[in-house]
């Protein structure tokens, strides 16, 4: 591997891994598009049942076409009984993303399409997935809590029946539309670690549940989906807002990294930031509570100041999803709920279009050794 197109590239930063239709991120504009259609625009006129399908078929669906999609989504929110008595069973103390990634596994035992590989049925398992998995997490967090699940209700958006079976009783429209919001926001960005882990096994011909077992595992690291919910304790650890400079000063001087800033990709800001911004200070006032929002602002003001870095879509989904009374360790889960839509349209478009992937590795070890028998060794 001597030629200069095989150099390594730390992380794969800036290699060119596939050709998709699905998303496009622009970092020198602060860009981010779904098969066309820029993320600002669809934030505000589209809704999640819109987005997916557009991710999946690659236009945006018809009224009629939206109806079917969404009845469909609708029709297998609720989860099998064995899977239901499997939550129940995993430890009370479990983390969300464990319990996920261990319930999604064997939720593919109960799919009725079991070993079927047409296109059909693999659309219909991607169906089952993003309707099934808000149900998963809120389903855990009522019974962690000594609480019955509650049935999804027909009639309601994906957004609004994660609201309504966390909780539940029936969120308003403002709760429902900020969920709805906080969706379509994460919903895919291009070849994002856990996207890429699910493509790299979809390849192999693997099946759908284990490549979005796959995304599970990478999402649930820190330096991916687990940021969000670093940000909300960095921000519980604060306290108020007149302790964020020092805090921020202090973290920077001993080189610690502070969750929610910088992007691999973007070098201007995360286009997403800029709608969840406005929606952590709009749910603040609406509640009350600005703290939260008053303190990332100032925090986002420091780092600016001191280190020219841009917040990320992590940043401000933190004290959103805070003033909406969610569970700090159900962040994660939550990007889960959105991003499986965007992993499902990458898996069918690797199947649709298939070639394993299989990098090489720049080996930088000795050579030449000569093995020591065993009883000459030092």
């Amino acid at each position: 591997m001597s030629s200069e197109a095989n150099v390594a590239k730390a992380g794969l930063e800036g290699v060119v891994a596939a050709q998709s239709e699905i998303s496009d991120v622009n970092g020198q504009e602060g860009r981010l598009i779904y098969c066309g259609y820029d993320i600002h625009d669809l934030a505000e006129r589209a809704t999640f049942e819109e987005v997916i399908y557009l991710l999946w078929n690659k236009r945006l669906p018809t009224r009629q076409e939206l109806e079917i999609h969404t009845e469909q989504l609708n029709r297998e929110t609720g989860l099998p009984t064995g899977i239901q008595q499997l939550i129940r069973a995993i430890p009370k103390d479990a983390g969300p993303m464990d319990m996920l990634r261990t319930v999604v596994s064997a939720l593919s035992l109960y799919d009725p399409d079991g070993a079927d590989t047409s296109r059909e049925a693999k659309v219909r398992k991607a169906i089952r997935l993003t309707a099934k998995f808000p149900t998963i997490v809120t389903t855990f967090q009522r019974v962690r809590n000594g609480q019955e699940p509650v049935e999804p209700r027909e009639g309601l958006s994906i957004a609004g029946n994660f609201l309504y079976t966390l909780r539940g009783e029936l969120p308003d429209e403002v709760a429902t539309r900020t969920m709805d919001v906080a969706f379509i926001l994460h919903a895919d960005h291009e070849l994002n670690a856990s996207t890429f882990a699910a493509r790299v096994t979809a390849a192999t011909l693997s099946d759908m549940y284990s490549a979005i077992v796959s995304a599970i595992g990478a999402l649930k690291g820190p330096l991916h989906g687990g940021a969000n919910e670093g940000v909300i304790k960095n921000l519980l650890e604060i306290g108020s807002l007149d302790g964020v400079e020092a805090w921020v000063k202090r973290a920077l001087a001993n080189k610690e990294k502070i969750m929610g800033f910088g992007h691999r990709v973007y070098r201007t800001e995360d286009p997403r930031a800029t709608h969840l911004r406005e929606m952590s200070r709009k749910l603040g006032e609406r509640t009350g509570e600005t703290k939260w929002y008053e303190m990332s602002r100032k925090m986002e003001e420091v780092m600016m100041r001191e280190k020219h870095i841009n917040p990320n879509v992590d940043f401000y989904s933190a004290s959103t999803y805070y003033a909406l009374g969610i569970p700090t360790d159900l962040f994660t889960p939550i990007f889960a709920c959105s991003r499986i839509s965007g992993w499902t349209a990458h898996v069918l478009e690797q199947y649709d279009n298939n070639r394993l992937i299989r990098p090489r590795a720049e080996y930088i070890g000795p050579r030449g050794l000569e093995y020591v028998p065993i009883n000459q060794r030092g």
